[in-house]
């Protein structure tokens, strides 16, 4: 690492945490193609399609438990706790 970024570094270190977190997320900002502004945009728009859908009738709600008990069942159908093998101390 040259001399600046160790400069660079030190003087993040110093920052409040809040400060730091805010660098962070500007650095990894600059990282990305589609500024995170676009991404939540998108995000948006996409939420505001979906609620005109369902609002006109064209797709159903879902409840929030169901979708998180699919989420925790694998493709082959059987519940994840079903396939964790736990061992005794």
């Amino acid at each position: 690492m040259n001399d600046q970024l160790v400069e660079l570094a030190e003087r993040g270190k110093a920052l409040a945490p809040e400060d730091r977190s805010r660098l962070v997320d500007l650095l990894l900002e600059s990282l990305h193609e589609a500024p995170i502004g676009e991404v939540e945009a998108a995000w948006d728009a996409e939420a505001e399609r979906r609620l005109a859908a369902y609002e006109r009738g064209e797709i159903q709600a879902v409840d929030g438990e169901e979708v998180l008990a699919r989420a925790r069942t694998p493709i082959s159908g059987a519940p994840l706790s079903s396939n964790v093998k736990t061992f005794a101390a």
